[in-house]
């Protein structure tokens, strides 16, 4: 089997411990994957700590910095093909959406590289006489970068990206499930020309190397994907250290459509936003709200549609829908729609191991239909392939059905009418709303959710602020003595 390093303090090492990756198309380990610790974890966190305050680092200029991050965006780019068959291989993503997804994560690092030097200070009018002030950014420090399996590239640039724009240096762990990609990628930031310690990457399990991290009394910012029972524990975990945090948690998407929707473009979107990624995301439109008088034909078509998609080995091309990435998820999916079932949900299509594709993670397209807005399957996350169809009345109701969950991540609005969807886009509790399209990325957009779905926003201009500390500096201009140095002044 092929046997993966951790990269810290600028060295690749082999693990003290190790474990095993499971190929989801076929069940069987492939590779060994270092087992980071809690040593490992404070070996990294403390190059980070020194080398944020060494002066091959500090002394780059925001410039310099940038230009870092635009030679690792090159080797990226390069780099495209063998880092996708690495992604797909370990975590069963099809291949034509690795290499796709990949290729455009180069542009997240080259954004942040322009925005590097960009970040002004500001002078300030004091109402203080003799006196002149002004506020400065700096890197806030430490940053523990944690990222699931799922879109883990993409994910890590969110964070890395405009840290190390901003001056910070980074702890990266990636998912035990599917790590490779991440630590194949170590080798392109070494390449880049990145200072030892400013960048480790390193990947083990929650309690004894999540934890340690998150923990880390030297861990500044934390930034974490996940699920929200681990956001819980950490932010627990750094209580201690009352790290800055943010979280981009899950999500059960509404996806909204009107009676005068265009329904051919509807349903591409509509299948993009569930069954593309084998439905592994956060953004999944996993809840469809449809107006009654159009239910019946769109129903129909998404059925139709859901049972032509191509299942199938996910290297090769022609693959639209690979299997899930563990045998653990697809369990929670099974049990979750037999309780939706009990509960009254119709299956409409799917629900069952696709004939021929008993080895490996596979589950079909699935669809149901849903009465109740309390059922499980639209109350819990899936993370995998099943769309839950609701009816709604009106726009009131489909606005009070869509706002009916503790998440508030992505939703996606279907109409021809601007004035209704305004009004509507206006009333969605989310963090993300797409109309007439769904599950787009850009590095100049925010991404981010309410509620369950977590806290703060990564992308856009704004992210980069969210690892630097303003501070204030005054500055005396008069010799004269200070009049009654018993009185602030």
């Amino acid at each position: 089997m092929r046997e993966f390093e951790q990269y810290i303090d600028g060295r690749f090492e082999k693990g003290q411990a190790t474990f095993e990756s499971i190929d989801p198309a076929t069940q069987k380990p492939w590779a060994l994957m270092p087992r980071a610790g809690a040593q490992d974890v404070d070996r990294a966190v403390r190059a980070a700590w020194r080398a944020f305050a060494d002066p091959q680092w500090t002394g780059l200029t925001a410039t310099q910095r940038g230009k870092l991050l635009f030679r690792l965006a090159d080797l990226l780019e390069q780099a495209v093909p063998d880092l996708a068959e690495l992604e797909t291989r370990d975590t069963g993503k099809i291949i034509r959406e690795t290499r796709a997804q990949i290729a455009y994560i180069a542009e997240y690092y080259r954004y942040y590289g322009g925005l590097a030097d960009k970040m002004d200070g500001r002078y300030v009018a004091i109402d203080k006489a003799d006196t002149e002030a002004y506020q400065q950014r700096e890197p806030i420090g430490v940053v523990a970068a944690i990222v699931p399996w799922n879109s883990q590239l993409f994910l890590a640039a969110v964070k890395l990206a405009p840290a190390l724009a901003a001056g910070c240096t980074v702890v990266l762990k990636a998912s035990e499930d599917g790590p490779a990609p991440l630590l194949a990628f170590a080798r392109f930031v070494h390449e880049a020309g990145f200072p030892p310690g400013v960048v480790s990457i390193l990947t083990g399990f929650g309690e004894d190397c999540g934890k340690a991290l998150t923990s880390h009394p030297l861990v500044s910012r934390i930034a974490f994907t996940g699920g929200p029972e681990t956001a819980r524990h950490i932010v627990r975990n750094s209580a201690d250290n009352l790290a800055y945090l943010t979280l981009e948690l899950g999500g059960k998407s509404p996806v909204v459509v009107f009676p005068d929707a265009d329904l051919d473009s509807t349903v591409n979107a509509i299948i993009s936003g569930i069954f593309a990624a084998t439905g592994q995301s956060c953004v999944a439109g996993s809840r469809l709200l449809a107006h009654r008088d159009i239910l019946p034909a769109l129903l129909d078509r998404l059925s139709e549609r859901a049972k032509t998609i191509r299942i199938g080995p996910p290297d090769v091309m022609q693959t639209e829908f690979g299997p899930l990435a563990t045998d653990r998820q697809r369990r929670h999916i099974v049990d979750l729609i037999a309780r939706s079932l009990a509960a009254g949900a119709t299956l409409v299509t799917g629900g069952q191991v696709p004939p021929g594709f008993e080895t490996g993670f596979y589950f079909e397209p699935t669809i149901l239909l849903c009465d109740d807005p309390q059922t499980p399957c639209l109350r819990e996350e899936f993370f995998g392939p099943v769309l839950s169809v609701l009816p709604f009345e009106d726009e009131a109701d489909a606005i009070a059905n869509a706002n009916d969950t503790p998440f508030g991540l992505a939703s996606g609005l279907f109409t021809r009418d601007l004035a209704r969807a305004k009004r509507v886009t206006a009333r969605l509790r989310a963090g993300i709303v797409w109309v007439n399209t769904y599950r787009m990325i850009s590095p100049l957009m925010p991404f981010g959710g309410f509620g369950l779905s977590g806290l703060g926003r990564e992308g856009g201009s704004e992210a980069i602020l969210d690892y630097m500390r303003t501070k204030s500096v005054w500055v005396r201009t008069s010799d004269e003595p200070i009049a009654d140095p018993f009185v602030m002044r």
